[in-house]
């Protein structure tokens, strides 16, 4: 197991070590000033030479890039030009609102899917099934965004039952923090849970069909066991495998939903660092963001070998 997890550490260096050249590049080669911006439109060419100067990003893109990865490797992130305050600092205090809203967004999709693409896959051919797979086809085809503005109007505006927009940290309180999360939660774990829910169905559906299960039938088990023990178990791998996947989809891509929600998140953060043209901000969070997608693949892997004995990842 330590071998393994040693390849797989190792084996995250080219990569990213390829998504630090495609980050810097990108923003770096992107048409825009940001000392222009910070000085706005009024400034002279002299003031924005200077203030380029000031900053380092005179010099050439390869000297800025290895002064940048240097600053990494020694866990410093550089500093935003318009904050005021170091990258990592900027990231400390926008990261918990993101992974709140992904954790929850994950639990909703889990707890929707899960029994959906179960209950489906033994419903197979009948009214139930189409039913779930047509809900689930809806989910996959209506968008994040398209589905927080419906939410807002019915059941923050119309019914208010929840707040429409806003965020309030763990520290005032549990129902506090989750009622405004419940909307962006929903709107972020529809389409996952849908995703999840046909993974469900059709791994299950792999499973049923098996000799070991019509004996398991056969002696008279309980059909709720049989479904749960020795089907959902032996089917889980490629669903923990799409969990891991929608969980980084989560982090990643709640920029729009918790820029409708107005959540203080990472989204948010490099949005407005986008606009701005903040390089530094920009380069440390879609670092931390690849960094957080990598090592959640990685924790899923070895939770293979738990979830299934039969995996052994030490094996050739």
């Amino acid at each position: 197991m330590l071998v393994y997890i040693a390849k797989r550490l190792l084996s995250l260096i080219p990569v990213l070590f390829v998504v630090t050249v495609a980050i810097f590049l990108i923003i770096h080669l992107t048409p825009g000033d940001p000392a222009a911006a910070m000085l706005g439109i009024e400034a002279s060419e002299e003031d924005i030479r200077a203030l380029n100067e000031e900053l380092g990003l005179n010099r050439p893109v390869h000297e800025q890039y290895m002064h940048w990865v240097s600053g990494v490797l020694r866990g410093d992130l550089g500093d935003s030009i318009f904050m005021r305050q170091s990258v990592g600092q900027a990231i400390a205090e926008h990261i918990g609102p993101t992974l709140s809203l992904a954790i929850l967004g994950q639990a909703i999709a889990l707890v929707l899917a899960i029994p959906f693409g179960m209950i489906a896959a033994y419903k197979r051919g009948t009214a139930v099934d189409y039913s779930l797979m047509g809900v689930s086809l809806l989910g996959l085809a209506i968008p994040s965004f398209l589905l927080g503005l419906f939410l807002m109007l019915i059941v923050g505006v119309q019914l208010q039952w929840l707040p429409v927009a806003g965020y309030e940290p763990l520290s005032k309180g549990l129902w506090e923090h989750l009622q405004y999360l419940i909307l962006p939660g929903i709107s972020l774990g529809a389409i996952q849970a849908a995703l999840i829910t046909r993974m469900t169905r059709s791994s299950m559906l792999d499973i049923l069909n098996l000799n070991y299960i019509k004996t398991a039938r056969s002696k008279g088990l309980r059909e709720l066991t049989v479904l749960t023990k020795h089907a959902f178990r032996n089917a889980f791998l490629p669903i923990l495998t799409v969990i891991g996947q929608t969980f980084g989809t989560l982090v990643t891509g709640a920029v729009v939903v918790e820029s409708i929600f107005n959540i203080p998140g990472l989204g948010q953060l490099i949005l407005n660092s986008v606009v701005r043209r903040d390089f530094a901000v920009i380069q440390g969070v879609v670092l931390i963001v690849t960094l957080i997608y990598v090592g959640i693949n990685l924790i899923v892997d070895l939770l293979y070998g738990a979830v299934d004995p039969r995996v052994r990842l030490d094996r050739k």
